[in-house]
């Protein structure tokens, strides 16, 4: 007998972005605050190559024993991936003595959504 779940799927149009897109509207003060702390989680060089190489990972997850080749020592990496879940850009699992970090594929279109956003016509 499996104890394995069946997880349910996300649908595209279910993603709930943190605010509208740029070109859509002004943001108020609170979708403003939480767009910035998105970015400024990501203005740091060392934290969108951990961002980059995560989401990049094959298999949509990648061990922190995988991704910490970025030219710091490992407390740092360690700091700079706190730093990112903080901003809710990362989720984490401890798999015995490892840490697999993921983007879900939710966040990714949050950004996407947020950046590109309808195009207007003229």
């Amino acid at each position: 007998m499996s104890n394995a779940k069946v997880l349910p799927l996300l649908e595209p149009d279910a993603v709930v972005p943190c605010c509208p897109p740029l070109n859509e509207r002004p943001m108020s003060a609170e979708e403003a605050e939480a767009a910035a702390k998105m970015f400024k989680a990501l203005g740091d060089p060392v934290r969108l190559r951990l961002f980059s190489a995560v989401a990049s990972h094959e298999g949509g997850e990648a061990c922190v024993c995988d991704i910490s080749d970025v030219g710091v020592s490992q407390p740092t990496v360690s700091h700079h991936l706190k730093k990112l879940k903080e901003a809710g850009l990362l989720s984490s699992e401890r798999r015995g003595t490892w840490v697999y970090y993921r983007v879900e594929p939710s966040v990714l279109a949050a950004m996407g959504a947020l950046l590109a956003g309808p195009t207007k016509t003229a």
